[in-house]
């Protein structure tokens, strides 16, 4: 007596992707529609799987250049636009043969898929750090020295010192070692597209707990960002402790010191 459909499915489920093709090779003869269907919807997601391993071989072109270097060091950062909060970097230093797919720039992730990827990043990374500059340092230093400072944070916390920096198209001042600046980094080094998520998932977090601090600004659906409703949240209750002011003056009236 023939397995049924649904023993078929729960044998085929049971094996990883890459093992389906040899898995699946006793039912390819199997007449029955529903059997062909199954197969056609493991082939398919064994292609995509595919497709992604090819994807994320070109998201490490950058690792594989500069392999001499023991510790290469992907940086990002998120945050230099909004209107409150800190700016956040992360600097993520990935193993050598990093098996992490799905990497890329945090922007062109679902919220719940960042999410999933930061738990796999901090698990699998060699090293982790991150640097976090607050409105009032932001305010009185300008958001690009800001920017460089957090990233400066973000490399010193680091429990393994890197010897290369690739950075999402800056270059860092007051750092010792070798830096890379590569435009539009995030989608094309996954040690940077690493960063991007975590620095995101972090600043993310900051910014839901700060809305249960200041509520009336919604700072856990616009993250501080210009939205109209948040700008008329600024306009109508006035700003609160994290908002940049250097960044509100035409909202307020008031005058920048910056």
């Amino acid at each position: 007596m023939s397995e049924s459909i649904k023993e078929i499915e729960a044998k085929l489920s049971a094996v990883s992707l890459d093992e389906m093709p040899e898995a699946a090779l006793p039912y390819r003869s199997d007449e029955r529609a529903g059997v062909q269907k199954l197969l056609a919807s493991f082939d398919k997601k064994k292609e995509k799987l595919d497709a992604e391993r090819a994807r994320m071989e070109k998201m490490f072109f950058y690792e594989r250049k500069y392999a001499e270097y023991e510790a290469i060091c992907g940086i990002d950062e998120v945050g230099r636009g909004p209107l409150a909060g800190p700016v956040t970097a992360c600097a993520v230093i990935l193993p050598k043969h990093c098996g992490l797919l799905y990497l890329n720039d945090s922007k062109q992730l679902t919220a719940a898929k960042r999410e999933e990827l930061y738990d796999q990043i901090l698990r699998e990374a060699v090293a982790v750090g991150i640097g976090t500059v607050g409105p009032e340092v932001i305010d009185e230093i300008n958001i690009l020295q800001a920017t460089y400072q957090a990233m400066r944070i973000a490399v010193g916390s680091l429990s393994v010192v890197p010897d290369l920096l690739l950075n999402d198209a800056v270059t860092i001042p007051g750092l010792p070692m070798r830096q890379v600046p590569i435009i539009k980094g995030d989608a094309k080094s996954a040690s940077i597209a690493a960063a991007s998520i975590v620095a995101k998932v972090t600043r993310d977090r900051m910014m839901a707990e700060y809305d249960r601090i200041y509520p009336g600004y919604d700072f856990a659906g616009n993250k501080g960002y210009g939205s109209a409703a948040h700008i008329q949240a600024i306009r109508e209750l006035g700003p609160c402790p994290i908002h940049r002011r250097s960044f509100i003056t035409h909202f307020t009236g008031e005058e920048s010191e910056a």
